[in-house]
């Protein structure tokens, strides 16, 4: 087994548990004040509605010229962002209104374009239309996913240990899902569908990541009868901490790899996972565990049955 933690290290991860909390709540709290301010998340055509346009031009444009001509058909709401990598000519035009003016309007852009660049100076890549319906229906099943997956989470984790586990763990999971929300806002990135399944990959991920530190504690509170709680726990932090550092470190570097080369249509993808990996290992050591502890404090007779 490979190890970059000597053997019989003890940190002292539960007696720093304050500074930790205190250091979530600020994050916790940036976040959602950022999201209130901005008044939401900025989201993608998938979860807002509205027209995207993908477009690539023969010769070098530039935004400005972009929304001239667009003005000349009155679409002066649009949000146009560079797509290609290293300058390229390839945009993304995105509409948020959906009404029946929408219909044909790729043959809108396509024709009013030609009258500028000429009539091989551009190619519509793409066109996507979500109406006002779909787009309420996406948001709706995207909320309900991620409150399924934590009831799911806190029914399976209380089954198999206690119920002051799954309250640990499922609290270390918002914990993660909040702060990655809350880089979105703060960075400005969109918030699509892909970016969805990334923040659901890293409630998996992190789940897992707490439930080995929870297996290796259920261990030792075998091993260590009559010690206290908070002994046994950072025991088991640090036990598992060279097997947590390793886990980690081999999936950022992954993740890192996908957002620096994998370009612009995972880009997101890959940052959300980037934030998750991060904060998921930080929640698994500093939140879910201790928050064990704080549990056991205030309903000390709500053990629960041991398995």
């Amino acid at each position: 087994m490979i190890r970059i933690i000597k053997p019989g290290i003890n940190m002292d991860f539960v007696g720093r548990r304050w500074i930790a909390f205190l250091f979530s709540s600020v994050l916790i709290v940036v976040s959602i004040l950022s999201i209130i301010l901005k008044g939401g998340l900025n989201f993608g055509i998938d979860f807002a509605g509205g027209t995207l346009v993908q477009v690539r031009f023969t010769n070098e444009t530039t935004t400005d010229e972009i929304r001239k001509v667009l003005n000349e058909i009155g679409l002066r709401d649009s949000i146009i962002q560079q797509y290609s990598e290293k300058g390229g000519n390839e945009y993304i035009i995105r509409f948020k209104n959906t009404s029946s003016t929408n219909e044909g309007l790729s043959d809108r852009i396509q024709e009013t374009f030609q009258k500028r660049y000429g009539q091989d100076g551009l190619e519509i890549r793409r066109v996507e239309v979500v109406g006002p319906q779909v787009e309420k229906e996406l948001r709706y099943k995207a909320l309900l996913a991620v409150i399924y997956a934590m009831i799911g989470i806190l029914a399976y984790v209380t089954w198999r240990f206690e119920f002051r586990f799954a309250l640990g763990g499922v609290l270390a999971l918002v914990h993660d899902t909040i702060i990655t929300l809350g880089a979105f806002s703060i960075t400005d990135k969109e918030f699509t569908l892909p970016v969805l399944a990334a923040v659901l990959t890293i409630v998996g991920y992190s789940i897992n990541d707490t439930i080995v530190v929870y297996d290796r504690i259920r261990e030792n509170m075998r091993k260590m009868v009559g010690k206290k709680l908070e002994l046994i726990i950072n025991s088991s932090i640090n036990e598992t901490l060279s097997r947590t550092i390793l886990t980690s470190s081999t999936v950022l570097f992954v993740v890192i790899a996908l957002f620096i080369l994998g370009g612009s249509v995972i880009h997101d993808f890959a940052f959300a996972l980037i934030v998750g990996v991060i904060v998921g290992t930080y929640s698994s050591i500093f939140v879910a565990s201790p928050i064990v502890i704080l549990w056991e404090k205030f309903s000390p007779g709500k053990k629960g049955k041991r398995r």
